[in-house]
């Protein structure tokens, strides 16, 4: 089985994380010993999801990232000479969807599951050749659907996602849509809260303060034995996944 890059082999000392997170954020992570690479706005997709990580990167294994044409130089400065291999995908992203979803791509085992039609050319390369099977499903958010809580886990608020998933063998945790916050649409989505920083350690970026699922996601989050780190005391908002990297 591939693992999946989004649970560090070992511990994460590095995130890429939405440049506009709060200074409680900011501090909560120091705390935790990380490097924080803060994202850059890309002007051309929507406003509200400009800064997302996992709008512009995808991590096709533990060491090599794909980004979007849109801010490649931005990173390759940033994560220049800390050992991750840097590719430039083919796509430039726009602002209206599905011109936005060319690397949201949701990864769980051996495979990747996205909306095939709009997933970047280089990207779908690549993955294939890590060996992984693509699942097509109608959501082109996919990464920001797709909580991965271990290799064979995931939380999610899309049936379909849940219903093909599950289908193929995956542990399920099947929430209500909305209760996440993303200024500027009506709600977010849960893969676009949090990010692993090990096997065993998850940071979500708020709490679960109104969502009716609340203790149903912390009693499947805690199934798997992982320990939870909470950024903010505030409610939960969608930022795009964090993504979390083990630097030399």
């Amino acid at each position: 089985m591939a693992l999946n890059p989004f649970i560090p082999k070992e511990k994460a000392n590095t995130v890429i994380i939405d440049g506009r997170i709060s200074e409680e954020a900011k501090k909560n992570l120091k705390n935790l010993g990380l490097n924080i690479i803060p994202t850059i706005e890309c002007k051309q997709v929507s406003k509200p999801i400009s800064y997302h990580p996992d709008i512009v990167i995808h991590p096709i294994n533990h060491n090599t990232l794909i980004i979007a044409p849109n801010v490649f130089d931005y990173y390759e400065e940033m994560l220049s000479g800390m050992g991750i291999r840097l590719l430039k995908g083919e796509t430039n992203l726009g602002e209206n969807y599905p011109m936005d979803i060319a690397y949201n791509v949701g990864r769980i085992g051996n495979y990747a599951v996205h909306n095939l039609k709009y997933m970047d050319e280089k990207l779908k390369f690549y993955l294939e050749k890590e060996g992984l099977e693509l699942i097509h499903v109608e959501q082109g958010y996919t990464k920001c659907s797709m909580a991965i809580i271990n290799e064979k886990s995931l939380i999610t608020a899309d049936y379909p996602i849940y219903e093909k998933l599950k289908s193929l063998g995956f542990n399920i945790l099947l929430i209500r849509p909305g209760f996440i916050e993303l200024k500027g649409y009506p709600y977010g989505f849960i893969g676009g809260t949090c990010g692993n920083l090990s096997k065993d350690e998850i940071i979500f970026s708020g709490k679960f303060i109104d969502h009716p699922n609340r203790e149903k996601i912390i009693k499947f989050t805690k199934k798997y034995n992982k320990k939870i780190f909470w950024l903010t005391n505030t409610k939960i908002q969608d930022i795009g996944t964090i993504i979390s990297l083990y630097c030399q």
